[in-house]
């Protein structure tokens, strides 16, 4: 079924309408004048009418005339109305009863386009009837192309400058859109979640702590058999994601939150820009070049504990510090640090269940580019509900989890289960037999997405191995994509470490920086 012949259908309809509206029904005028004989009966009427005329007088066989006339009018204009008010009421009926969208499917990672084509027979499900309706286009955003000409489709990256004294990342250009045209872009409907539909979570007040290893108050203590029941996709799941006990997040379930705060976080409907500080471990990074657009309607939230709150007092102006609303946490449920971070990192379709869009950066660093532009660049360009960039130099997890034992990220012994355990699963060295996937590794300090049960269940997974295993995500990462792309056509887009560094920048602690560094110095001095 066409938009185009179904169209002209309902456009012929139209005219029909405003024709009974005006009283006027179309005439159809003969090609030529007609002459013809007077029959007998038109004599005998004839003679009739000078018979009355006869023995009444002029005046009062005009009045007899006119009042037939009129009589018969008046009868003539029941009739009629009556049978406008017939067909007016049958019309809409017949589209009610039409379907209104007759497409098995929605389309996927296409651009939807309406070809009018008048000749195109209807289904077998509404042949037959008089009126047809244009089927309704899929509810699911199916992503757009900018327009031929337009300088972004065909930027290309220049090649890095030649400096022989820096050698480490940096930032490369990026080709945004002015924020005026990515606000417009902003998608009307949901993407689609492929096989995924709905996706509810697990609540236990009594924890049952019979899994084999790993797990958390917070997290429960899911077993493996529903560990690999939980990359089993369906269109209905239900599973563990943090937040186990407690009415709803952030509400007796550990990672407490003010319920002032909690309500203002629901009424986040639009986009969220999310941070985190713990341990006053980092100072805050006000966002720059924010449009006032965003300024009015995105959210800026930035979670700390009681040591940051302590800290940040003197800055605070009715709870907020510039654009960042700042939200105090209570009873965090890690005592390592790093795990307490990945739950506003990983959860934030929980702890804001009404927002479409999040961004989250690490509280280290500085935002500099307008939201708006950054989701229209690389989500809603691109057609994907996850996006992460790949990290600048590693690509592979076995590298990643040797760097992080050699920098002392975690303890060694835990790292080599984790690597172990992924082995025995299947996991293999990255290498160009994996393509189009181009890495294995993220730079996880920034992840952009859209808040769909498809991409929700990647975080919630991603979040229950960071759980279970070590709190170093980027080793679990590449195993929980995997799974679910073996399962379904989702994927993560990856985009470069240089055009991450476009849009936010690592602002230096110096006080924590000269802290640290004069603490390792006193320390070796004191082992000398």
């Amino acid at each position: 079924m066409t938009g185009g012949s179904l169209g002209i259908r309902s456009g012929s309809y139209g005219t029909l309408d405003k024709q009974l509206q005006n009283g006027v029904l179309p005439i159809q005028a003969s090609s030529a004048t007609r002459t013809f004989k007077p029959s007998k009966m038109f004599k005998e009427k004839e003679t009739l009418v000078h018979w009355i005329c006869k023995f009444a007088g002029r005046k009062r066989v005009g009045m007899l005339f006119l009042c037939v006339i009129s009589a018969a009018v008046f009868v003539w204009v029941l009739y009629v109305g009556k049978g406008e008010d017939r067909e007016s009421d049958r019309v809409p009926n017949i589209n009610r009863n039409l379907p209104l969208n007759n497409s098995g499917s929605p389309l996927i990672n296409k651009v939807q386009s309406i070809k009018i084509d008048n000749s195109t027979p209807l289904p077998a499900s509404v042949r037959g009837a008089e009126v047809g309706v244009v089927p309704s286009p899929p509810p699911y955003f199916l992503g757009y192309t900018l327009p031929p000409g337009h300088p972004c489709n065909t930027f290309t990256l220049p090649p890095p400058p030649a400096d022989k004294k820096r050698t480490g990342p940096r930032s490369c250009p990026v080709c945004y859109l002015p924020v005026e045209e990515a606000v417009a872009l902003m998608p009307k409907f949901p993407s689609f979640s492929p096989v995924l539909k709905n996706l509810t979570y697990i609540y236990e007040e009594n924890l049952k702590k019979e899994t084999e290893f790993g797990g958390s108050d917070f997290g429960g203590y899911p077993n493996l058999k529903q560990r690999d029941d939980s990359y089993d996709i369906r269109e209905l799941m239900n599973m563990h994601c943090g937040f186990v006990k407690g009415s709803k997040p952030g509400h007796g379930t550990g990672f407490d939150i003010d319920d002032n705060d909690l309500l203002e976080m629901e009424r986040c409907y639009g986009v969220v820009v999310a941070s985190a500080i713990f341990g006053a471990f980092d100072v805050i990074q006000h966002p720059k070049n924010i449009s006032e657009y965003s300024k009015q309607t995105v959210c800026f939230y930035m979670f700390v504990d009681g040591e940051t709150e302590a800290d940040l007092k003197n800055e605070l102006e009715s709870g907020k510090i510039g654009l960042w609303r700042i939200i105090v946490v209570r009873n965090l449920p890690y005592t390592d640090g790093r795990r307490n971070g990945k739950i506003p990192k990983l959860l934030l379709h929980r702890l804001f269940p009404n927002a479409r869009f999040s961004l989250w950066i690490d509280g280290k660093l500085q935002l500099v580019v307008d939201p708006y532009q950054i989701l229209e660049r690389f989500l809603w360009r691109k057609n994907a509900t996850f996006a992460i960039s790949r990290h600048y130099r590693r690509f592979d997890v076995f590298e990643e989890a040797e760097a992080n034992k050699a920098g002392g990220k975690y303890d060694n012994a835990s790292i080599d289960f984790q690597i172990e355990f992924y082995k025995n699963e299947g996991l293999t060295p990255y290498s160009e037999a994996k393509l189009p996937i181009t890495s294995d590794v993220p730079e996880g300090c920034v992840i952009i997405r859209e808040h769909v049960p498809i991409s929700n269940l990647f975080t919630c997974l991603w979040f229950n191995e960071v759980d279970r295993f070590t709190s170093r995500d980027q080793i679990s990462f590449s195993t929980v994509r995997d799974k679910i792309a073996a399962r379904t056509n989702w994927t993560v887009n990856m985009f470069l470490d240089c055009e991450r560094r476009n849009f936010v920048v690592q602002v230096i602690n110096f006080p924590f920086f000269f802290y640290v560094l004069c603490s390792e110095i006193c320390l070796k001095n004191f082992m000398l």
